[in-house]
């Protein structure tokens, strides 16, 4: 379980680094919100669900 933990550490990382940002950093927005802060919101959202799931106790 460990490596999976790191494994979507290392995701993260990667998600809100500079190269892929920059994709999402256009005037367009999204239910009213720029795209960028949009991205940003469902990137973390999916590693809360993701540490969640993994955290879990299997019983």
């Amino acid at each position: 379980m460990r490596a999976k933990l790191i494994a979507v550490t290392a995701l993260a990382a990667a998600c809100v680094n500079y190269p892929l940002l920059s994709l999402f950093d256009r005037p367009v927005q999204v239910l009213g919100v720029p795209l960028v802060w949009a991205y940003l919101f469902l990137v973390w959202a999916l590693l809360i669900a993701a540490v969640a799931v993994l955290s879990r106790r299997a019983d």
